[in-house]
C-alpha cells in the first residue's frame, strides 16, 4: 500500500472512530429526552446565541452587531462574530425548507450544531493523540477524548456559545502542527485555524500567542526541519486575519480599536506577526543567532505597536468596569472565579476541573526530566500549560487544559497497554486499569458530583418538589407571552431567557458591553420603591419580573434588604404593581406597572 492510501486510509478509521463517538453521545442526549433545549441551566449565551441568529436570519444586517431588545432605548453593540452566526443560521434555513417549521429547525440547529463541533473535535484529538504517541494511543483519544468533551458541557444540545468553536479550532491547530512535518499544507491550515480563533473571541488569545511563539522556536532552533513550517504557518495566520477582517468588520469601524473583539488591533498585530515570521523563515541562509535576533527584533516591533497604538488592551479585560457590576456581578460569576477560589468554596469541583490536566502535567515534566524531548512535547506541553495557568486565574479555562490533557493521557495509557500485551502479570493489568480511571475526566466528575450531593443533601432535598426555583426552564417563561411586549424589568440572569422565550426586552443582562442597562436595573432594585416607580416611568416599563430562588436575586436582596427587590421578595408589593402570576416563589413572578393608581 502506498504511504498516500495508507494515510487517507488513516483518516477514513479516525473519522469513522469520531462519528461512533459522536453517535454514543447523541444517543446518551436523547435517551435523556434532550433537557438542554427546555432547560438552559442558567446559561445566558446560549440563548443570547439564538436570539442574535433568529435577528439575524429576521434581516438584521451582517455587521450590524446591536442587540435592539436589551439594555437602554437603541440597545448596545454586542462583541461576537458572526462567523458563529453564519453555520448556525444555515443550518435552520436548511433544517426550515425541509420540515416547514422554524420551531423545529432550531431544535435541529441546537443538536446538530453542538454535535458536529464535538465530532470534529474528537476527530482532531484523535489525530494529536497519533502523531504525539503513535497509534496505540488512538484508542485511549478516542474513548478519554470523548468523555472529556462530553462531561465539560460545551458540547451539549443547545450549546450555541462561542467557546466549542474555540476549543475545536484550538486543537484543530495543534492537531495540524502535529503533523506539519509528514502533510505539506497542515502549517498553513494550522495559522488558519489560529486566526479563526482570535476572531471567533479573543478569550484564545494566550493560546494563539503560544502556537506562534512555538512555531517561532522551534524555527529558531532548528531551520531546516521547522523553515518551511514557519513560513506557511505565517501566511496562513496572515491570511486568514486580513480575510476575517475584510469580511466581519464594517469600513466604517476599521479605525477602532477594540480589545474584546477583532478589530484593527487583532489585524494589526496579526498581520505583523504573520508576515513578519513568513519573510524571517523565507530567508535561506540564516544562523541560528541571527534567526533569533530577527524574531526577537519582530517580537519587540509587536510589543511596540501594542504600547503606542493600542495602551488601552494592555488593561485587564475588566478593568474599566463599574465597581458595582464588579462585586455584584463579575464575582460570582461562576466560570469567571479562580482556582484559589474553587479550593475553598468548591472543592468537588476542583477535582472534576483540574485533576486530569494536573496529571497530563506531571506526565509531560515526566518527559522532559527523561530526556528525548521532541517537538510533539514542546507543543503539547506549551500548550497545555499555557491552559492550565488560564484555568487557574478563571476556571473557564479548564475547557481548554482538559482537553489537552487528553493527548499525554492518551500516551499514558498506551504505554500501560503495551506492557500488558507483552506481561500476564496480574498487577500490570491492575495498574493499566487504573491508568485508565485516572485518565478518564469523568470518573473525576462523577466523584465530585456525588460528594457535592452529599455536602448539599438539604439543598437537593428542598428542589426535589420539582419547582423551577432559580427560573432556568422555558416553562417557567410561559406567563409572558400572554402579555403585549413591552419593556421588562429584571435582574441580568433573566434578561437573555425573556429575549429567547418572549417578545420582550430588557435593561439588564451578563455582558460587560451593557455597562448602562445592568446599573440602571441594579440601582432601581437596590434602590426604593419611589425612585424604582421613577425609572418605571420614565424608561416605559410595563412589566416587573421576579425570581425569589435565583442566586442573584437572593444576593440583592441582601445587598439591600429595605430596597425594591427586597420588599417585593417579602411580599411588600407597591400600590402600582399588579400581580399577573401567583406570587408564590416557586417560579417566576410577574407584576404588570399600573401608574393610574
Amino acid at each position: 500500500m502506498s504511504i498516500a492510501k495508507h494515510g487517507a486510509s488513516i483518516w477514513r478509521s479516525e473519522i469513522v472512530l469520531a462519528l461512533l463517538a459522536t453517535l454514543v453521545a447523541f444517543a446518551v442526549n436523547a435517551w435523556a429526552g434532550f433537557p438542554q433545549l427546555t432547560n438552559a441551566h442558567g446559561d445566558n449565551d446560549n440563548l443570547l446565541r439564538l436570539v442574535e441568529v433568529r435577528d439575524f436570519l429576521a434581516g438584521q444586517g451582517w455587521f450590524d452587531l446591536h442587540q435592539y431588545r436589551m439594555g437602554l432605548e437603541g440597545g448596545f453593540v454586542m462583541h461576537w462574530s458572526r462567523l458563529v452566526d453564519a453555520p448556525i443560521a444555515a443550518i435552520i434555513l436548511a433544517a426550515t425548507a425541509l420540515t416547514g417549521s422554524m420551531a423545529l429547525a432550531e431544535n435541529v440547529a441546537q443538536v446538530l450544531w453542538p454535535a458536529l463541533l464535538f465530532c470534529l473535535a474528537v476527530f482532531f484529538i484523535t489525530r494529536a493523540a497519533r502523531n504525539f504517541a503513535g497509534e496505540a494511543a488512538v484508542l485511549p483519544a478516542v474513548v478519554v477524548g470523548a468523555a472529556a468533551l462530553h462531561f465539560i458541557g460545551i458540547f451539549s444540545p443547545g450549546a450555541l456559545d462561542h467557546h466549542n468553536v474555540q476549543l475545536t479550532l484550538t486543537i484543530a491547530s495543534l492537531s495540524l502542527l502535529l503533523e506539519a512535518t509528514m502533510r505539506g499544507p497542515a502549517a498553513l491550515f494550522s495559522g488558519v485555524c489560529a486566526a479563526l480563533m482570535l476572531a471567533v473571541g479573543m478569550e484564545t488569545a494566550p493560546y494563539v500567542a503560544t502556537i506562534g511563539a512555538c512555531v517561532a522556536l522551534l524555527f529558531a532552533f532548528d531551520a531546516d526541519g521547522e523553515r518551511r513550517i514557519a513560513r506557511d504557518f505565517g501566511v496562513g495566520f496572515a491570511g486568514a486575519s486580513a480575510l476575517v477582517f475584510v469580511t466581519t468588520v464594517p469600513v466604517s469601524a476599521w479605525s477602532q480599536a477594540q480589545c474584546d473583539a477583532f478589530s484593527t488591533v487583532q489585524f494589526v498585530v496579526a498581520v505583523l506577526a504573520g508576515t513578519g515570521l513568513a519573510a524571517i523563515a523565507s530567508i535561506e541562509a540564516v544562523g541560528r543567532t541571527r534567526r533569533l535576533v530577527s524574531l526577537g527584533i519582530l517580537a519587540l516591533a509587536l510589543g511596540t505597536v501594542v504600547m503606542v497604538l493600542f495602551p488601552q488592551c494592555l488593561a485587564a479585560p475588566y478593568a474599566n468596569l463599574d465597581p458595582r457590576l464588579k462585586e455584584l456581578w463579575l464575582d460570582h460569576v461562576d466560570e469567571a472565579q479562580s482556582l484559589f477560589s474553587l479550593v475553598a468554596q468548591d472543592p468537588a469541583r476542583v477535582a472534576a476541573r483540574y485533576v486530569t490536566p494536573a496529571v497530563a502535567l506531571v506526565l509531560m515534566a515526566l518527559r522532559l526530566g527523561r530526556g528525548g524531548w521532541r517537538r510533539q512535547d514542546s507543543l503539547v506541553g506549551a500548550l497545555l500549560a499555557v491552559a492550565f495557568v488560564v484555568s487557574a486565574w478563571q476556571v473557564r479555562g479548564s475547557t481548554f487544559s482538559v482537553a489537552l490533557a487528553v493527548i499525554p493521557l492518551s500516551a499514558w495509557i498506551a504505554s500501560w497497554r503495551q506492557r500488558a500485551e507483552t506481561s500476564h502479570s496480574s498487577s500490570v493489568a491492575l495498574r493499566m486499569a487504573a491508568v485508565w480511571l485516572v485518565s478518564v475526566n469523568a470518573v473525576w466528575t462523577g466523584a465530585a458530583a456525588a460528594a457535592a450531593v452529599a455536602f448539599e443533601a438539604d439543598k437537593t432535598a428542598a428542589n426535589d418538589s420539582g419547582a423551577d426555583m432559580a427560573c432556568q426552564r422555558q416553562a417557567s417563561f410561559a406567563a409572558l407571552g400572554g402579555v403585549p411586549d413591552t419593556t421588562v424589568l429584571a435582574i441580568s440572569n433573566l434578561g437573555s431567557p425573556i429575549l429567547a422565550y418572549s417578545g420582550h426586552r430588557v435593561f439588564a443582562g451578563p455582558y460587560h458591553r451593557n455597562i448602562a442597562g445592568d446599573l440602571l436595573a441594579l440601582d432601581t432594585f437596590l434602590g426604593s420603591s419611589t425612585a424604582a416607580r421613577t425609572v418605571v416611568a420614565t424608561h416605559h416599563v410595563g412589566l416587573v419580573a421576579v425570581c425569589r430562588g435565583n442566586a442573584e436575586s437572593e444576593l440583592l436582596a441582601a445587598k439591600a434588604p429595605q430596597g425594591f427587590l427586597g420588599g417585593l421578595m417579602r411580599g411588600n408589593v407597591p400600590e402600582w404593581l399588579e400581580p399577573v402570576t401567583p406570587i408564590s416563589g416557586g417560579s417566576l413572578e410577574l407584576y404588570r406597572v399600573r401608574l393610574d393608581r
